[in-house]
């Protein structure tokens, strides 16, 4: 499951430990760093916020699929030193994924290939977000106009820096076009799963819709990743937060 609300507050302790009574050792869950680590403090200066923030959520320790820091378009190539000491100070026994948003990390140049590095020694996940769907559609409620204007318009750079990828693929309100751009991931996830573990997220600008993205691309992920089981219910959001 992804932990989005981590970013923008820390949770209660006792909310914490209502999310570990609802679910089993199965279950995996992947929080965001909050945005006072990652956005107001650029990752300086901030041991004893991320402290807080691993110790809050503690009771699901052996629940942590992959913690991972969503960095805002602000964070460019100068600023990978305070990432890599971040990074490095962080426990070793979780595993970690970087989302980041500035065009030099998408041009394939040398700041791209310090960032893709970096994170490879370090045995941490490049995030991957495909927004193609919400910006290839044509907007025709609010909350799709809402996501136009919020949503990054970054390439797509499907790259493995370690064993647990992550794609975040937002969809949009036309199934019939999320299939069609959803095809190139029924391709790549299989080939990823040879030798890593892939997160796949999907979202959808309404949240409503989000079953039926789910229901859309099943079948796909069927056929591409036999092991992956039946189709799964879709809790209601306020069930778990």
């Amino acid at each position: 499951m992804e932990g989005n609300t981590t970013l923008y507050a820390l949770p209660k302790a006792e909310t914490v430990l209502r999310w570990r009574e609802m679910t089993d050792d199965n279950f995996r869950f992947c929080f965001k760093f909050p945005a006072t680590i990652s956005h107001n403090a650029a990752l300086r200066q901030c041991g004893d916020l991320t402290a807080e923030f691993l110790d809050r959520l503690s009771p699901l320790a052996q629940r942590i699929g992959q913690y991972w820091l969503q960095l805002p378009a602000k964070f460019a190539p100068a600023d990978l030193p305070a990432l890599w000491n971040f990074l490095d100070a962080l426990p070793k026994e979780f595993t970690y994924g970087v989302e980041v948003r500035h065009p030099s990390f998408f041009d394939k140049s040398a700041d791209e290939q310090a960032f893709n590095r970096g994170l490879h020694l370090r045995g941490v996940n490049r995030v991957i977000l495909d927004s193609r769907p919400v910006h290839s559609a044509i907007a025709n409620n609010e909350a799709m106009h809402e996501a136009q204007r919020k949503k990054p318009k970054v390439p797509v750079h499907a790259i493995v820096t370690a064993h647990h990828p992550m794609v975040r693929f937002i969809g949009s309100d036309d199934m019939v076009q999320n299939q069609a751009l959803f095809d190139v991931w029924l391709k790549t996830l299989p080939k990823w799963q040879q030798n890593a573990t892939p997160y796949l997220f999907l979202h959808t600008p309404d949240i409503g819709q989000v079953q039926d993205l789910v229901h859309t691309l099943w079948r796909g992920l069927q056929q591409a990743l036999p092991d992956l089981g039946n189709e799964p219910a879709i809790p209601k959001q306020n069930s778990l937060f």
